[in-house]
């Protein structure tokens, strides 16, 4: 089977959305050898290095095309899928491209969340409408819908009305590097490069309201006097960081709180974690803190876990249908609900193993086989 894929956040975006696409093309690739990967990339970018053979990149060959990227890849480019004799499409990122129905091909579409519908005062009027334009028509020309979470389904259901029968719950694989126990060398290693703190709690992710570092800042300060250790906080973030750091200034909690972006310029470095050294991050926090309002799914839970690491994540949204009964559930507008999850375990080592433990079994649900065989399943859905 010829399976083409919209490839821009493969090769481009080196967030979630690229992460979801690598691994998946990658997965792909290595578990079904017969199958051909065509990857439809707009531009030139290194952000992907495939290396299996099965895996073909495709970059605009018209003169036209390459100078208007975005108009190939959003529409013209159903001529080259015709071309390489695609069976099925796949746009891993909320859009497929504009009269693929007409072509015979399949479509495959995969909706992460619904973010700027739930949110639309966090985008700009124009983006919101483009999003919704482009994710209204994916879903409703799309063979098959693949959702990350039964949270995102419900949402896509309630916003665009589509039938439930033609959308799969699939979770996702985190990037396989995350399953490796890293030995204690590489874990010193990675805390010296990036000046980390003997002992830490973390937390990851882009510095927005919706994430909630405010309140986790604030069960830092209930806790102040009775856990010693600070809080790394790996991202970056505009007016709400801002908002978060006057409150860090207002509680005095400048050394509780670690911004790592910042020490690290501070110390002459550039400010970001290479890719290769997350594992050994996470598994030198004694726990990852991702008490999110909303979320499509929740990576980083997954990507704690598998390295025997215990997450405090939200009540709300998917978390609790991601993180499972291994994670300790909080409120996010509680912070004392935060705390007391930091609290039982810094204090409670018997209870933090049982955390660890029970995560290695709930990641199972996440395992790369299982994956890619449900993803396989829905593509074959696909081509009936």
């Amino acid at each position: 089977m010829n399976i083409g894929f919209d490839a821009k956040r493969a090769f481009h975006n080196n967030t979630g959305l690229g992460f979801f696409s690598r691994v998946l093309i990658s997965l792909l690739a290595e578990h079904f050898p017969k199958n051909e990967h065509y990857l439809f990339n707009p531009k030139s970018g290194n952000l992907f290095q495939h290396r299996f053979k099965n895996m073909h990149e495709i970059l605009p060959e018209k003169q036209l095309h390459k100078i208007l990227k975005s108009a190939w890849r959003s529409k013209w480019v159903t001529a080259d899928l015709k071309k390489y004799k695609i069976d099925l499409y796949h746009g891993p990122s909320h859009e497929i491209p504009v009269g693929i129905n007409k072509t015979g091909i399949p479509a495959v579409v995969t909706m992460h969340d619904m973010f700027p519908e739930i949110y639309p005062g966090d985008y700009k009027p124009i983006d919101v409408k483009i999003y919704r334009t482009k994710s209204r028509y994916a879903c409703k020309h799309a063979q098959r819908v693949m959702a990350i979470s039964e949270e995102t389904k419900k949402h896509i259901e309630e916003f665009y009305g589509t039938d439930p029968s033609k959308i799969d719950v699939i979770y996702q694989s985190c990037n396989p590097i995350f399953n490796v126990l890293e030995k204690e060398e590489k874990k010193e290693t990675v805390r010296l490069k990036y000046n980390l703190p003997s002992k830490f709690f973390l937390h990851v992710g882009t510095i927005i309201e919706r994430k909630n570092l405010l309140n986790i800042c604030r069960a830092m300060h209930l806790i102040r006097d009775e856990v010693t250790i600070p809080l790394v906080v790996v991202g970056n973030g505009g007016a709400y960081k801002e908002k978060v750091k006057e409150h860090i200034r207002q509680q005095r909690l400048e050394k509780k709180v670690i911004f790592m972006s910042e020490a690290m310029i501070a110390a002459g470095k550039k400010p970001f974690v290479e890719t290769e050294d997350f594992p050994a991050l996470y598994q030198l926090s004694t726990a990852m803190i991702y008490p999110s309002f909303y979320e499509g799914f929740g990576m980083p839970i997954i990507e704690a876990m598998s390295g025997g690491v215990p997450v405090i994540t939200s009540t709300t949204s998917c978390l609790p249908e991601i993180g499972g009964a291994a994670a300790f559930l909080a409120n996010p507008a509680k912070p004392e609900e935060m705390a007391e999850g930091m609290r039982k375990i810094f204090n409670d080592n018997h209870y933090a193993q049982s955390m660890r433990e029970r995560g290695f079994e709930h990641i199972k649900k996440f395992a790369p086989d299982k994956y890619i065989s449900d993803v396989m399943t829905m593509y074959l859905k696909a081509l009936q």
